[in-house]
């Protein structure tokens, strides 16, 4: 007789494997980015609605997670670091991940709109359909250039968070989107070149397996180049201070270094990838930290 292994689960395992659904780091760094576009937003915005827009935001980039995990589910089953996820380990079946995933975006979708604005509830749908059908779906399976294009989602947070507060789109958060635009594919590049044994046994034609880690190395640093003076936009156009220009310009100078030490290193040093990838989150957060606290003035006098 076989038991249904969903019965012998405890409550606790139940949320654990459904919150492990929703990426959970994936989903902070998504809230925080998009705190920072709804705080520098001219006008301000009130506490309650505040709240309404972050955790509609949280909800949707949890439901995008779910469903990337249930389309997924075969790639993350031969992939060691994604082995231990609740589908491929048999704690969660596809079917559930499914409809856990459309139930969320779609509450998501809905409270964002009623409680706040369409633009913005817009704005989140079409980055859940961004991040699940065109990058999950389409690219990540046929491009080497996946994570460049589907970056596109990730970057969309700020964005929302603006839209939420001010009801329309400004070139502030187009600067935000551009930011994280450039930063992903170093980030994530870094971090294939260290799986890229992984990526070809699952198929997925990442740029380390389709050209090569040295086409890949140099790839990393061009775009590493590219997106110091894109940082110092926000700067450059007054919407934050010369204590986040200076803090962009160290940070992108230590991002360059630590790009270049990739470049120069051979394809069996691991080490120099791994620091690059570690330090390319912490690049993210304490840039959007620095502008968060840098901009709030230029935020209330607009």
């Amino acid at each position: 007789m076989q038991i249904n292994r969903s019965i012998l689960r405890g409550s606790y395992a139940n949320i654990g494997d459904y919150v492990a659904l929703t990426k959970p780091r994936v989903m902070s760094l998504v809230v925080f980015t998009a705190l920072v576009g709804l705080m520098v937003a001219p006008g301000g915005i009130d506490p309650f609605a505040a709240v309404v827009a972050l955790l509609c935001i949280a909800a949707g980039a949890g439901a995008a997670g779910a469903l990337n995990m249930w389309y997924d589910a075969d790639i993350d089953a031969v992939m060691a670091r994604t082995a231990m996820r609740p589908i491929p380990s048999g704690r969660l079946s596809r079917s559930e991940a499914l409809g856990f995933g459309l139930m969320l975006g779609t509450c998501a979708i809905l409270a964002l709109g009623t409680l706040l604005n369409m633009a913005a509830a817009a704005l989140l749908a079409f980055t859940i359909f961004f991040y699940v059908v065109v990058y999950t779906m389409w690219l990540k399976r046929r491009t080497p250039q996946n994570i460049v294009i589907g970056g596109a989602a990730g970057a969309l947070p700020p964005v929302i968070g603006w839209v939420a507060a001010a009801g329309n789109v400004g070139l502030e958060p187009l600067v935000l989107f551009l930011i994280i635009f450039l930063w992903t594919p170093p980030h994530f590049w870094a971090l294939s070149l260290n799986l890229t044994g992984e990526y070809a046994r699952a198929g997925v034609p990442m740029l380390p397996v389709v050209a090569g880690k040295a086409e890949t190395k140099r790839q990393i640093l061009l775009y590493s180049v590219l997106l110091v003076p894109i940082s110092l936009i926000p700067w450059a156009l007054g919407f934050a201070g010369a204590i986040y220009g200076t803090a962009a310009a160290m940070l992108g100078a230590i991002m360059i270094f630590l790009s270049w030490q990739v470049r120069r290193s051979n394809d069996k040093e691991r080490r120099p990838a791994r620091r690059l990838f570690v330090f390319s989150m912490l690049y993210l957060v304490f840039l959007f930290a620095v502008l968060l606290m840098n901009a709030a003035p230029y935020a209330q006098s607009h």
